[in-house]
């Protein structure tokens, strides 16, 4: 049966299988009480009979048993149930004795004779189920007869009966009651569920802020519980990052876009020589190539953001890559006269030219940052798990209520002075973005007026 409430399919499912229980218990009860009144039964005449081969032995004959079978008569006599039979083992041999009124002469063509007790189970004409137990027996004399001796069950037949009519009237309340109780333990254990609904409910995107309770669940539901917290926390903290992202944007583009436009109407305002256009082309031209690199910075950040990224990972060697940007900077360096160099290597797996690029920006500010006639420091070192490669040089430092937010995108030290060196405020974001991408992660260490150190920390690849 298909339903749309789980709770009813649930209950459903619970009262099936106690309603399928309850019958298998019911059978196997019928079952037990069956076998145990047969052989309660069985039991009996097993032991009437032993009395029966104790007394025909005690100088019991044919004749004795026809004209004085009171001995016989008191063991069967008072047993309403009770029947016997004895007869002799020649063909034409009549009945020597019979007590009781249920006749038993047909039987006797049913049972070979035979020294070992034999049962047998049949039905008189009211159909009522007896058990006659039949047995060779030795007289006194030597001479052998025929005993029969039957049970008439109709007490247990009367049991059983009862057991199953008490069952018929019984069962109908007892599945009544199972699906109620089902329907019960299935609403309470479900109850928590609503809680979910609730708070979702009241998720927008513009308040991420309601999370579910974990206490008093169920181990099963508060492992939903707190999966769904931490989702809604990667939620929060996703749309609070893009929100802040935009603000941020928008505020760095509303800047050159507001010069561009306040010159060209500046310009347009009124007729100028072709020098003062071209001096106003040329500084739109550098505020355009800024935004340019804005934007460019920002698909990248969307690129290293992707997890599909990681597809072009190899096993990269860190003293490599930093040689290669150590070349494209030499000329850089040079000019400020500045020593650059490179000590230690070490195996990561990762994309090179991401590699090459976060490694770039941090050379970059390096040299950007260090005084004149200095020493720029690269070492590449491996210690647990991890590989570091870090960047040192000498210069102003960086004040301790800054370095926490070096990494956020477009926050920057020194606003006036990034803009004026055409920063465009992201390149640590990057930075950072690429090392989360290689499963590491990207710190810095300032002493104002001493040094500046960042390191690039990866995960180790272990030699096979």
């Amino acid at each position: 049966m298909r339903t749309g409430s789980l709770s009813m399919r649930l209950g459903l499912t619970v009262s099936l299988m106690g309603a399928g229980l309850v019958l298998l218990l019911a059978t196997l009860a019928y079952v037990a009480l069956t076998h145990e009144l047969e052989k309660l039964a069985r039991k009996n005449l097993e032991s009437k009979m032993e009395q029966i081969q104790h007394s025909v032995a005690q100088g019991l004959d044919a004749n004795r048993i026809r004209a004085r079978p009171h001995s016989l008569m008191d063991l069967v006599i008072g047993h309403d149930n009770f029947y016997l039979t004895i007869v002799g083992t020649a063909p034409d041999e009549s009945v020597l004795l019979s007590i009781g009124a249920k006749p038993q002469e047909p039987l006797l063509t049913d049972f070979t004779p035979k020294e070992t007790l034999g049962y047998l189970n049949w039905a008189d004409s009211n159909g009522n189920q007896v058990l006659s137990a039949s047995s060779l027996m030795r007289l006194a004399n030597g001479e052998r007869v025929r005993v029969l001796l039957s049970l008439d069950r109709m007490d247990d037949q009367a049991l059983l009966s009862a057991y199953l009519r008490a069952t018929l009237i019984a069962l109908p309340m007892l599945l009544i009651l199972i699906g109620m109780g089902a329907w019960w333990l299935v609403q309470r254990g479900l109850a928590p569920l609503k809680q979910f609904s609730h708070v979702a409910a009241k998720v927008t995107t513009q308040d991420l802020t309601h999370r579910l309770s974990v206490h008093n669940l169920p181990h099963e539901l508060g492992e939903l519980a707190h999966g769904f917290n931490v989702m809604l926390d990667r939620l929060d903290a996703g749309v609070q990052q893009l929100s802040q992202f935009s603000d941020d944007l928008a505020h760095e583009m509303r800047a050159p876009l507001t010069n561009l436009m306040g010159k060209a109407q500046v310009t347009l305002s009124r007729q100028r020589p072709p020098e003062e256009y071209k001096a106003v082309l040329e500084s739109n031209t550098e505020e355009l190539e800024r935004l340019a690199r804005i934007v460019s910075d920002m698909l990248f950040l969307a690129q290293v953001s992707h997890p599909a990224a990681r597809g072009s990972f190899t096993q990269v060697s860190l003293a490599d890559e930093a040689h290669r940007v150590m070349d494209l900077f030499a000329l850089s360096a040079e000019d400020k006269q500045l020593t650059l160099t490179l000590s230690g290597d070490a195996q990561v797996q990762g994309d090179r030219l991401m590699i090459q690029r976060a490694l770039s920006n941090l050379l970059s500010n390096a040299i950007r940052h260090s005084p004149a006639n200095s020493h720029i420091s690269l070492l590449v070192e491996a210690y647990g798990n991890q590989v570091a490669l870090s960047v040192s040089n000498p210069g102003p430092g960086i004040e301790a209520q800054h370095l926490p937010h070096l990494f956020e995108r477009f926050y920057r030290v020194d606003s006036s002075r990034a803009r004026t060196e055409g920063g465009t405020g992201l390149g640590l974001a990057i930075v950072q973005s690429i090392m989360t991408l290689h499963q590491g992660q990207a710190d810095v260490r300032s002493l104002p007026g001493g040094f500046t150190l960042f390191r690039l920390v990866f995960p180790r690849v272990l030699p096979e």
